[in-house]
């Protein structure tokens, strides 16, 4: 992204006149040989808040993508949890609430609170919204299933099968409005894994791709000082997939606010696992951190495009192989 923020300087290099972040726009500026540079109709904003800058970046991003390469509407599933509650805010800022419908897809395991969450913000935010039950495509193809699974534990694979049907249903729903979908991943959960190929990676854009988890809570609490759209709810719960009874994000992964730590320091600062746990963090933890993040290689090759915000998203900012042999 290019921010567009134009400004002048006046004869002793101070900058004056800044123009808007992410903003169209003609700016009249006056020269005086006695007074130098005036600007016309311009008030100064102030210093630029971070989470201003990234969520109209995120914004901005979004909006260029789509209508460049043709599109005025997009879809997307909304689950009830922070991610993708973010992603429709981002939407429906960037394209208009009238030009975005949210999904819900709920399954057994999806929790009355999730479907509460998703239909609040839905209205909130004044965008279209359906709720279509992945539970009775669930039973059939278990059922045709079954004779090949006899005897085997259910395990991630039953989760995965969720996050497939959905997909079918969004991408079904894209082709049939010419919609884009949207994922709602984070880089977070991309770095390690912690995303379904094929299932809630299936999309054109990820709006978020390159914000970690925290920033995304941050991100929304920002959004809210503006016009309460996203539920208290949604940013207070435990983050959960909800494809199993009980679940959590923390049952498998460290708590996000080591977890994007660790990710900062090995992803975007080219530290090693000794300097990370040089300054205190468990070898095991690291070591297993970075060993997901080098043998997902291949999910985020095969991810969707999405905004760069740091200062190395994945990409073409981290070149490594899929496949190696290299431990550490």
């Amino acid at each position: 992204m290019f921010d567009g923020r134009s400004f002048a300087c006046n004869a002793d290099g101070n900058m004056i006149g800044p123009t808007s972040l992410y903003q169209d726009g003609q700016f009249d500026f006056q020269f005086d040989r006695k007074q130098g540079f005036s600007a016309l109709g311009w008030q100064a904003d102030g210093d630029e808040v971070l989470l201003d800058a990234v969520y109209q970046t995120l914004v901005r991003g979004t909006r260029d993508y789509l209508h460049k390469n043709g599109f005025r509407k997009a879809i997307l599933g909304l689950s009830g949890g922070i991610d993708s509650a973010l992603t429709l805010a981002v939407a429906a800022d960037a394209l208009g609430a009238e030009n975005v419908e949210a999904i819900m897809m709920p399954s057994r395991h999806t929790s009355q609170l999730s479907l509460n969450l998703a239909a609040e913000q839905a209205q909130r935010m004044g965008v279209k919204y359906q709720s279509i039950s992945i539970a009775p495509s669930l039973d059939t193809l278990n059922e045709s299933l079954q004779p090949a699974f006899e005897g085997q534990a259910e395990d991630v694979t039953e989760e995965n099968m969720q996050a497939r049907l959905r997909a079918v249903i969004l991408m079904a729903l894209s082709n049939k409005t010419g919609a884009m979908l949207l994922t709602t991943g984070n880089k977070s959960e991309l770095a390690v894994g912690y995303c379904t190929i094929y299932g809630d990676m299936c999309g054109g854009y990820a709006p978020i791709k390159d914000c970690a988890k925290l920033l995304v809570y941050q991100l929304s609490e920002y959004r809210n000082q503006i016009s309460p759209v996203i539920p208290e709810g949604v940013i207070s719960r435990p983050p959960t997939a909800e494809l199993s009874p009980g679940q959590l994000d923390q049952d498998s992964l460290p708590p996000y606010a080591v977890l994007d730590e660790v990710i900062s320091r090995y992803v975007e600062q080219d530290q090693s696992i000794d300097e990370i746990v040089a300054d205190g963090h468990d070898r095991d933890m690291v070591e297993r951190l970075a060993r997901l993040v080098r043998i997902n290689e291949y999910k985020r090759r095969q991810s969707a495009p999405g905004v760069r915000i740091t200062e190395r998203a994945f990409g073409r900012d981290r070149r490594y192989p899929i496949t190696n042999g290299w431990q550490y």
